[in-house]
């Protein structure tokens, strides 16, 4: 029977998310097929081994999975090759991870660094690898990709902390082309975390300084009228799309609160009420997106649908996206014929094939 290690919590603007989904994750995984080990990481970075799992209610999230900070424990990636090894230093006591399934999100757990810890220890995890992962997160660089690579992406300029402080000027001027209303948001960052619609040029000057607080690079974005259409995308060199699915937030865009807090906050269209032939031709991007950004296993693809027109706009990819009971990913592919339970069952399949694939490597001359 494998032990899953399931890691959640994280040192992110997202540690709250992650909670969340690891409750709905850890819930629907297969007693009968798998042993668990619940590992939560602090927002500080420590790494802890729960030993009785509970999940709770909480006012914002609805459940969560408890994070107990007990024992001090060290992550060992060389004590026992292809499993990932957690030791309390004060009572001896190990245990060790026959896969890994991240339900982490943002800095720190979907930017690649996390996976760089688990490849030094050898270990199989669900989702992409170290390149998929560092490219998905960082907008402007995955922007820059997408775009070189014939898919559409909304015009956008990128500042620097160091640049904004030099000449805040020259980037206000060059964003103010556009026209507004703008988006600025943290390169590096996911649900919409220090995200803001800008309106004026005042506004733009504090929404940079207030974005630049979340990450050291932004991105300040046309903003387009158009529905928010995201797709599904499971598997390894031969991935597969779900059917689309549209977000309809009541907030004025589809912010932090909206996703999870408001639970009025947005509504979900599955299927998306979306011409058929467009429809394709979205799946069919978002399954180019993957393979051109080097992803595996799962992301979710966002999509820009202008309101008046059937063109379309590649927003975003979230390679590790969010799995709370009412998160789109599981959704759309339960709609696609996929069942929760089944869906992490091939999430764990994927990333044992992948495992298998990497270890006949030659890795010494």
């Amino acid at each position: 029977m494998l032990n899953v290690c399931v890691l959640y919590g994280g040192r992110s603007g997202e540690h709250d998310v992650s909670l969340c989904s690891a409750a709905s994750v850890i819930s629907a995984l297969d007693r009968n097929k798998y042993s668990v080990t619940a590992v939560g990481i602090t927002r500080d970075g420590r790494w802890h081994v729960q030993d009785h799992p509970v999940i709770v209610d909480d006012k914002d999230f609805g459940k969560v999975l408890e994070l107990k900070e007990t024992g001090t424990w060290t992550v060992n990636h060389y004590e026992e090759k292809g499993k990932l090894v957690l030791r309390n230093t004060e009572n001896g006591k190990t245990l060790s991870g026959d896969v890994v399934f991240p339900v982490l999100h943002g800095t720190f757990c979907e930017d690649g660094t996390l996976q760089g810890l688990l490849e030094l220890a050898m270990v199989p995890y669900v989702g992409a690898d170290v390149l998929g992962s560092a490219v998905g997160m960082d907008k402007d660089v995955s922007k820059r990709l997408l775009r070189d690579g014939g898919i559409p992406v909304v015009p956008w300029i990128t500042v620097t902390d160091r640049q904004w402080r030099a000449d805040r000027g020259s980037y206000a001027k060059m964003a103010e082309n556009f026209g507004f209303p703008l988006f600025v948001k943290p390169a590096n960052a996911g649900s919409s975390v220090g995200v803001k619609k800008i309106k004026s040029e005042h506004d733009l000057y504090e929404s940079v300084e207030f974005s630049l607080q979340y990450d050291n690079k932004v991105l300040i974005e046309k903003a387009v009228n158009a529905r928010e259409i995201e797709c599904a995308v499971l598997g390894n060199e031969s991935p597969e799309a779900s059917v689309l699915g549209e977000v309809v937030p009541n907030h004025e865009f589809y912010s932090y609160e909206a996703k999870y807090i408001d639970p009025e906050g947005a509504k979900l269209k599955i299927p998306a009420p979306v011409e058929p032939g467009t429809a394709e031709e979205m799946r069919r991007t978002a399954l180019k997106a993957f393979r051109l950004l080097n992803c595996a296993g799962m992301a979710r693809i966002d999509f820009f649908l202008e309101k008046d027109t059937d063109s379309f706009y590649l927003n975003e990819i979230n390679t590790l996206p969010g799995f709370t009971n009412i998160s789109m990913y599981p959704k759309l592919w339960e709609k696609s014929g996929l069942s929760y339970k089944d869906l992490l069952d091939r999430l764990i399949e994927l990333s044992m094939d992948r495992y298998k694939e990497k270890i006949q490597l030659i890795r010494e001359m």
